[in-house]
């Protein structure tokens, strides 16, 4: 009767901690792949128990008004701080309930159920690290405006005092990008142009260098398609920095999104004197990136050659956040350019 009652008892935790992964995905991510596989993932739990006791008869062995652990509460089973937290508790139980129920199968002398639910529990290990990456850290954020700063485009101010005037102006995140600088200035200069940006409660991305941002403290780091995958480098970075990713497709947003990214680049979006793109994505990849389901819940930054003139077209397609580069680097009054930019954007 005791080992009906722990695997009745278990497959219920099971079953209901994947009812909430699968609602996670569903509802909060619009993921149909990752819900439909932990819809599977409970069914099969199902069929596997059912093999192991008689579904009738483990109902029947159920004493919840008898059962000890009833009245057993822990430190912190109370609260939860993000839906990523939720997701992790959701799985974690799945996991340990899973795994009591293989050795009941095994000390039940039924190999091939212990077998079956082993392998759920290997999909449920998967599920849990693809829905975990897509919530991302808890810091995630929209950003209004950010500037990336080069100090070749820096003509009018020293870089130092772009990033001052520019978040002065309303920029709420700044990004480096120095991609012929050694290691050793790039570190420094990381490191000054972070300070800055805490001094004004903004964020600092830097381009491509997971290790760079890491050592100089800054927020986030940067990525283009051809840099390190996200995957690796959230290996190395975890939740300490936020992974920014260039997209130049709906077909890029969404895969960088289940990677992992916090934060997507999206463009270009006009013609750019700072870097030639053959083909230009237009207000019209940023109105299909807000219309998905699965990328308009990311951040996202339209960026290529956004000006004055043409930020209108952006607010008009329901931008919420622009990256800008020369349009404030190489004005002679940064800090007016960045305000009237934010103005633009309202809000």
């Amino acid at each position: 009767m005791s080992l009906l009652r722990l695997i009745d008892a278990n497959a219920n935790r099971a079953r209901e901690g994947l009812r909430v992964l699968e609602d996670i995905a569903r509802f909060a991510l619009d993921d149909a792949e990752l819900s439909r596989a932990c819809k599977e993932a409970r069914h099969a739990v199902t069929g596997h128990v059912a093999a192991i006791a008689d579904p009738l008869q483990a109902v029947a062995a159920r004493d919840t008004p008898g059962d000890v652990g009833t009245s057993i509460v822990t430190v912190g089973e109370g609260s939860r701080e993000s839906m990523a937290a939720i997701a992790d508790a959701a799985a974690g139980r799945v996991g340990e309930a899973l795994r009591v129920i293989e050795e009941a199968a095994k000390m039940s002398g039924m190999s091939d159920a212990a077998s079956g639910v082993e392998a759920v529990r290997y999909r449920v290990y998967d599920v849990h690290k693809r829905i975990m990456l897509m919530l991302g850290p808890v810091q995630r954020r929209q950003f209004r405006l950010c500037v990336l700063l080069t100090s070749a485009l820096c003509v009018h101010h020293p870089l130092l005092r772009v990033a001052e005037q520019a978040l002065a102006g309303g920029a709420d995140c700044l990004q480096l990008r120095e991609k012929s600088m050694n290691d050793r200035d790039l570190l420094v200069l990381a490191s000054r142009v972070g300070a800055v940006a805490r001094e004004h409660g903004a964020a600092l991305f830097v381009n491509d260098r997971v290790d760079i941002a890491l050592l100089s403290g800054a927020q986030g780091v940067h990525l283009g398609q051809e840099d390190l995958p996200v995957l690796r480098a959230r290996q190395v970075c975890g939740s300490r920095l936020l992974i920014g990713v260039s997209t130049g497709s709906l077909a890029d947003a969404r895969q960088a999104v289940q990677d992992g990214a916090d934060l997507c680049g999206v463009g270009p979006m006009f013609q750019t004197t700072t870097k030639h793109k053959p083909v230009l994505a237009g207000p019209g990849y940023l109105r299909e990136y807000l219309a998905d389901g699965l990328t308009s819940r990311v951040p996202h930054l339209a960026i290529g050659g956004v000006t004055l003139s043409n930020v209108g077209q952006l607010v008009d397609a329901g931008c919420r956040g622009i990256a800008v580069s020369s349009a404030v680097c190489g004005a002679a009054e940064p800090a007016e350019v960045s305000r009237s930019l934010r103005a633009a954007l309202g809000g």
